[in-house]
């Protein structure tokens, strides 16, 4: 038989930690118009988190915008590159990788106008890209296959969402930009060509969700939830009988038809937990976050981006996404 003293504190304590858990603000998370970071879209439509029993808030942004609140201390985590985590990091607030969501697998392009057919032949030409950010990564990588160094291109600074319009005006000979401003440059101007692409370099360019340490170290059972419910999200997208209902909803948060943005899906390596697992090991080269993330932290302090290499290891925790 339970005493009333007992039955008084154990009451008392049920209390108590119901209004902690009621008390607990949701986790506000930063996203952006990207493939791999939309399907977050679908476990907010399904009521995926609700189930999952967390609390949680998105906030959609234009992609700089998302950092910017990130670095102010607005959001709990956010959805960008793994470059663009260490430049966070380094010049604002630190967040921890978490989860991988994706690899760009083609998305992200080097189009040129039309006459010019290969890498090769920039060598002289005006390339428009947003100069130290992860399209002059890619650019950098494509000039180095084919032999070419920056030098022997002209770059002209353009915020990414502008490429479209500045190739067609013919300010430039080629640009650099991921979807959706890819695809638009290639329709705006006819006979404009792809000629390299992050499906040439698969691992270039990660995409995160990074989160911030105190966040992560005070609510770990509740970021475990998050990632959980990101694998169930991806299993609806994979599912063959529910992909078209999944690439419906991703469509409609981008005013994008649904058939148009399966392209854009395509393009990206949405990553499942068995093949994201691997990547988070550390290890040299594109093939891992880790490795990748280094390459991205030297071209950055080239740049001058920022003065001192960063400690990678301090930016990823493979731990969450290992518990699942």
């Amino acid at each position: 038989m339970i005493s009333l003293p007992r039955l008084v504190l154990s009451l008392a304590a049920t209390l108590a930690l119901t209004a902690a858990v009621q008390a607990a603000p949701p986790l506000k998370i930063g996203y952006s118009d990207w493939p791999g970071w939309v399907a977050w879209e679908i476990a907010i439509e399904k009521g995926m988190f609700e189930q999952a029993g967390v609390d949680v808030e998105f906030e959609w942004f234009d992609y700089v915008a998302s950092m910017e609140a990130f670095a102010a201390g607005q959001l709990d985590a956010v959805a960008m590159t793994n470059g663009d985590t260490l430049v966070t990091g380094a010049t604002g607030a630190r967040g921890v990788m978490v989860l991988i969501n994706d690899y760009s697998n083609g998305n992200d392009m080097v189009i040129a106008k039309p006459g010019i057919n290969s890498v090769k032949e920039l060598k002289g030409k005006k390339v428009g890209v947003e100069i130290g950010f992860v399209s002059h990564l890619l650019l950098l990588n494509a000039l180095e296959k084919n032999g070419l160094k920056e030098s022997e291109v002209e770059l002209v600074n353009v915020p990414t969402n502008e490429t479209p319009q500045v190739l067609a005006s013919g300010q430039v000979d080629a640009i650099v930009a991921w979807q959706p401003n890819s695809g638009q440059a290639l329709k705006l101007v006819p006979g404009a060509t792809r000629i390299y692409s992050s499906a040439d370099e698969p691992g270039l360019i990660y995409d995160v969700l990074a989160v911030a340490p105190t966040s992560l170290a005070t609510r770990r059972d509740d970021w475990k939830k998050v990632l959980q419910v990101w694998y169930r999200a991806i299993a609806y997208l994979q599912a063959p009988a529910t992909r078209a209902d999944a690439i419906k909803i991703m469509a409609a948060r981008v005013g994008i038809a649904p058939d148009a943005y399966a392209e854009f899906i395509d393009g990206t390596k949405i990553l499942t937990l068995e093949e994201a697992l691997p990547l988070m090991r550390k290890a040299d080269g594109f093939r891992s976050l880790y490795g990748s993330s280094k390459i991205a932290d030297a071209f950055n302090v080239d740049n001058k981006v920022y003065d001192k290499a960063q400690k990678i290891e301090t930016y990823i925790d493979a731990s969450l996404m290992e518990s699942l």
